[in-house]
C-alpha cells in the first residue's frame, strides 16, 4: 500500500520534528517546509493528502496560503496558538477542515490527521443521488453539488456536512452531533463554533440569501436542520 503524504509547514524545527516524527512512526510519508510562500511549490511537487499548516509563518501566512487556494485544495489541519481565536476562525472561514491549539499532543494531531483523511476519503458508489424540489442535487459517488444544475464549489467538510444533513431530511442535530458525526470528534477536542463557521460558510454557497436560510435552517437553542 503506498503511503499517504503529509506536508508540514511550521517555522520551528522542533515542532516539524516532533510532528513528523510521529506521523512517520504511523506510516505516513512526511515532507517539510517552514516558510508560508513555498507552500504552493511544495505541495505542486509534493502533492500531499493532507497539509499540516501552521498560520504565523515567514514569507506568507498559512492564512494567506488558505485564501489563495479556495475550492479544489487537499485537506488541511490549521496549526494555532490559542490566543489566536480569531484567527482560528478565519480559518475555518477559508475554508480548514481542523484546527489544533499549541502546545498540542503529537497523538492527537496523528489521530485528527487520520480523522481528517477519513472523511476526505470518496463516499462509496453504492451511495444514492439526492435530488430535491428548489434545484439543488447532491451527488454522492461524485462528492458533487449542483444548484440550479449550476455546480457548487465545496470544500472535503462543506460537503460532508451537507450530505450528512440531507440524508436526513428535517432531523434536527445539536452542534455537538454534527461533531461526532461529520467531524469524527468528541465535542471536548472541538469547538462547537467550528461547525457553526461551517455552516455559515455552506450557506454563502447554496442559499439565495444566507440571512433567510431556505436549505440549512437554525432551530435555536437545538441545533440546525435540512429542509427538504
Amino acid at each position: 500500500m503506498v503511503a499517504q503524504r503529509i506536508l508540514v509547514v511550521d517555522d520551528e524545527p522542533t515542532v516539524r520534528e516532533v510532528i513528523a516524527h510521529y506521523l512517520t512512526r504511523a506510516g505516513y510519508e512526511v515532507r517539510e517546509t517552514d516558510r508560508g510562500d513555498l507552500v504552493v511549490d511544495a505541495v505542486a511537487e509534493f502533492q500531499p493528502d493532507l497539509i499540516v499548516l501552521d498560520i504565523m509563518l515567514p514569507g506568507s501566512s498559512g492564512l494567506d496560503f488558505l485564501r489563495a487556494s479556495s475550492g479544489d485544495r487537499v485537506p488541511v489541519i490549521l496549526l494555532t496558538a490559542r490566543v489566536e481565536e480569531a484567527d482560528r476562525v478565519l480559518g475555518l472561514e477559508l475554508g480548514a477542515d481542523d484546527y489544533i491549539s499549541k502546545p498540542f499532543s503529537p497523538r492527537e494531531l496523528v489521530a485528527r490527521v487520520r480523522t481528517v483523511l477519513r472523511r476526505a476519503q470518496p463516499i462509496p458508489l453504492a451511495s444514492p443521488v439526492l435530488e430535491f424540489d428548489g434545484g439543488l442535487r447532491i451527488d454522492m459517488p461524485a462528492r458533487e453539488v449542483t444548484l440550479d444544475e449550476q455546480a457548487i464549489s465545496l470544500t472535503a467538510k462543506e460537503f460532508d456536512l451537507l450530505a450528512f444533513l440531507a440524508q436526513a431530511p428535517r432531523q434536527v442535530f445539536s452542534r455537538a452531533q454534527l461533531l461526532h458525526h461529520v467531524w469524527d470528534s468528541s465535542p471536548d477536542f472541538q469547538d462547537p463554533a467550528t461547525v457553526t463557521v461551517h455552516v455559515r460558510r455552506l450557506r454563502t454557497k447554496i442559499e439565495a440569501n444566507p440571512d433567510q436560510a431556505r436549505w440549512i435552517t437554525t432551530v435555536w437553542g437545538v441545533g440546525y436542520r435540512f429542509e427538504p
